[in-house]
């Protein structure tokens, strides 16, 4: 099943879905999944890995919100859409910037989708 042709499906979008959101959907979705895992595996690291844990699950979370708040399609709230979008790709950022510092694969590969998923979440608000 695509998000893509779900979210097209929807009577409110007849259609014609906005690909930078779809996309942006996509990658949060991605993108909170990883920063959970990622999170759960800086735990099993032997040297302290607070902070890093902390900016993963918050970046999941705010994902997590993000897909959510941007698969609604009934009605409007644009504000509040472009603002969580901003929050989102600000998250992203943050945990990105922490796991570049860590040189495990997993945290290489959560900073590479955290990077991926700012970018769309940016692109998406501008083209709302």
């Amino acid at each position: 099943m695509s998000i893509e042709k779900m979210i097209a499906e929807h009577p409110d979008v007849a259609g014609h879905d906005n690909e930078y959101l779809t996309k942006a959907v996509r990658h949060a979705m991605y993108c909170a999944a990883i920063c959970n895992s990622c999170a759960d595996a800086c735990s099993a690291e032997k040297e302290d890995r607070v902070q890093c844990i902390r900016l993963c699950m918050d970046c999941s979370d705010i994902c997590t919100a993000t897909y959510r708040v941007a698969t609604r399609r009934a009605g409007s709230n644009e504000a509040v859409l472009r603002a969580t979008l901003e929050l989102c790709a600000q998250a992203c950022e943050t945990c990105a910037e922490m796991c570049e510092k860590m040189q495990d694969a997993h945290c290489q590969r959560c900073a590479k989708m955290c990077r991926e998923c700012a970018e769309d979440c940016r692109t998406a608000a501008a083209n709302l």
